[in-house]
């Protein structure tokens, strides 16, 4: 099963559902707005991937954070911030088994989804 995980009137979003609507693939949505995301799916993300490539340091939600955090971010402060601040997360997020994407490129979804 594949889960994505975002926000839902995200432009990004938008398009990575219209992709799976259009491929007739099955997804179940977890909205981060809604639902929120719990410390141990943040810790295996941040785990996979590195805190680098999970945090969006172009949106308005990083920007707002204190300089502080911003220079001293860490795996365990951008776990917390995630939990905290779910928005700060790229997305869309994929989850397909083991396997994690961030981001939405049509071209990597066919290599990797179909």
């Amino acid at each position: 099963m594949i889960e994505i995980f975002g926000i839902k009137n995200c432009d990004t979003m938008k398009k990575a559902f219209r992709w799976l609507d259009e491929n007739n693939l099955e997804y179940c949505f977890h909205d981060y707005k809604k639902e929120g995301v719990g410390e141990a799916i943040a810790k295996v993300w941040v785990e996979e991937l590195g805190w680098e490539s999970i945090i969006n340091k172009r949106g308005t939600t990083w920007r707002k954070l204190d300089e502080e955090t911003k220079n001293t971010m860490d795996n365990n402060s951008a776990i917390q911030t995630m939990v905290a601040q779910p928005s700060i997360i790229k997305r869309p997020l994929v989850m397909v088994n083991e396997s994690i994407y961030l981001g939405f490129n049509a071209e990597d979804y066919a290599q990797k989804l179909l």
